[in-house]
């Protein structure tokens, strides 16, 4: 069983005709959560109903809210998700929300040191207050996973670079690859020299990038693994990246085979973007027929 932190945004995601708990650092809490590990979410929710009703959620789902602030100030987040004919979403995010403003105390600097990994996004620092509580935590986490989750306008091609250089771990999309690349200089056309060209600028040795339904790429130890993706009729894509990265993680820590920590994740994903909203249930048998059917 591994302890994790997960620190950012928690908010609800507001859809034409309903709203459904996300945020992609407590997607992510929650599917790790539900493989059977030791999962707390840092963040801060307003003093509200909405507060309380994500508060309820997450504890229901067995992840630690004791680090969860109460914000008397600022409202619990919302985000306005619009999808496209495919499934594909877009986001129209709340600005300021309370997940702007999580304080920094020494209880989570003990707390990180004895964990195993520490997963935070780059949405997190658009605001000061939030961003500098992370760039401390940072310093006492002995394995950090940056999910580089970018979201006009709310990001800084320098402060994705620092965070680049404070990570051991760093997940990308093809898309942020690319542009972060080409923030960093490269003119290289291919996902893997780019992948190469990061690593080397960035000193960083453990590289994922999605590539949507085509699957995905690691870049692990000066290694390559790969998977094409799996073939399901999509409803929606929300969280989908984020049960990928957290059972990626989840296998890697544990010291599984890296092809097939990327393979369970990329069934994983596909199986989420098949069901509505960010956190279904999804079962080993569901994961193991995907992956048999498509070989």
């Amino acid at each position: 069983m591994l302890k994790i932190f997960c620190f950012g945004e928690i908010l609800w995601d507001v859809f034409a005709t309903h709203k459904k708990i996300g945020g992609a650092p407590l997607n992510v809490a929650l599917r790790l959560q539900s493989l059977k590990n030791k999962v707390s979410i840092i963040s801060s929710v307003g003093k509200d109903i909405e507060g309380e009703e994500l508060i309820n959620f997450i504890k229901e789902h067995n992840v630690n809210v004791d680090f969860i602030q109460i914000n008397e100030k600022y409202k619990t987040g919302n985000v306005q998700v619009t999808l496209d004919k495919f499934g594909s979403a877009t986001y129209d995010i709340q600005y300021p929300s309370s997940w702007d403003f999580i304080e920094f105390n020494n209880e989570l600097v003990n707390s990180i040191e004895t964990s195993d990994a520490f997963i935070f996004g780059s949405l997190i620092t658009r605001n000061k207050v939030s961003k500098e509580t992370l760039y401390h935590l940072i310093k006492s986490s002995k394995y950090s996973i940056f999910d580089v989750n970018l979201r006009a306008p709310h990001y800084t091609k320098d402060i994705l670079i620092d965070l680049l250089h404070k990570s051991d771990f760093v997940k990308f999309n093809d898309d942020e690859l690319l542009e972060i690349s080409n923030f960093l200089g490269s003119r290289l056309k291919s996902i893997e020299k780019n992948i190469e060209f990061i690593a080397e600028k960035t000193n960083t040795s453990h590289i994922c990038v999605t590539r949507g339904s085509n699957g995905a790429i690691l870049y692990y130890n000066k290694k390559f693994y790969s998977n094409s993706g799996y073939s399901v009729s999509v409803k929606d894509t929300v969280g989908a990246g984020d049960s990928f990265l957290a059972t990626l993680i989840n296998f890697l820590l544990k010291k599984e085979p890296p092809q097939k920590a990327i393979d369970i994740a990329c069934a994983m994903g596909a199986l989420v973007a098949k069901n509505e909203g960010a956190n279904p249930k999804i079962t080993q048998e569901e994961i193991f027929n995907l992956m048999k059917t498509s070989y």
